[in-house]
């Protein structure tokens, strides 16, 4: 059976009603077996449970060979360029702590690979009680420019160490707080952040020139559309906060 992205996210809710189940996590070694109770283990068990769900629900995928890049399962395996779905979560309680990718890595893979933008994103928001129950709060389907944001001094929300570009970080894309920055609306909003990101980044700066162009021509090549990205500067003050 092969399902889109969307029809995983429904039969998960509709069918399999994830939000009201309860599970633990056990490990056993020898004669000693025991009930986890550390809730930064969750969102690992979690992404592997779903591959077991895919297993014995019958729906076909292939698996992504590269972990350190979206997605984690092909649902079409003939065609590795569409219904592409990545798995993240995190402690409910808290903000979301994942990471989306390696900005560099994806700066340049969206280039090489434009189907990557159209990632779908099954978000798990977790709990997990003092007695190791585990339970699904909140389950979203997500593209990536619906859970980023800018930051203070970057385009977008991004993981920096002394001056060096590590990660693209998530927003709080369910906050209804006033004050936070605002996710991007758009897919095209987001490609101009990335590329204002690529430009303040020292490492890629040296080819921000060419990159939108370079973006725009292998997106256009593989959906046979040519895409209109604004300036950044022309809608930072839109994703102020």
């Amino acid at each position: 059976m092969r399902l889109t992205s969307q029809e995983v996210y429904d039969k998960l809710i509709n069918e399999d009603r994830i939000l009201e189940l309860q599970g633990q996590i056990k490990f056993f070694l020898g004669d000693v077996d025991i009930i986890v109770h550390q809730k930064d283990v969750v969102g690992n068990i979690i992404q592997e449970w779903l591959q077991g769900w895919l297993d014995k629900r019958g729906i076909e995928y292939a698996p992504s060979e590269n972990t350190q890049m979206p997605p984690d399962f092909f649902l079409n395996p003939d065609d590795l360029t569409k219904n592409l779905l990545e798995v993240k979560a995190f402690n409910r309680n808290a903000s979301p702590g994942f990471d989306i990718a390696d900005f560099r890595m994806y700066e340049e893979e969206i280039i090489e690979k434009p189907y990557m933008l159209h990632v779908d994103y099954l978000i798990f928001g977790y709990d997990m009680s003092d007695d190791g129950i585990v339970t699904i709060k909140d389950l979203w389907l997500k593209k990536v420019w619906q859970i980023t944001r800018r930051m203070r001094d970057w385009s977008i929300n991004l993981q920096v160490k002394q001056n060096v570009v590590h990660k693209i970080r998530p927003g709080v894309w369910y906050s209804t707080q006033r004050g936070n920055y605002p996710m991007f609306r758009t897919m095209e909003d987001f490609i101009s952040a990335i590329e204002e990101a690529v430009y303040q980044n020292p490492k890629t700066h040296n080819s921000a020139a060419s990159w939108k162009r370079q973006f725009l021509d292998s997106y256009e090549k593989h959906y046979g559309e040519r895409l209109v990205i604004p300036r950044w500067s022309d809608i930072e003050e839109t994703y102020d906060k």
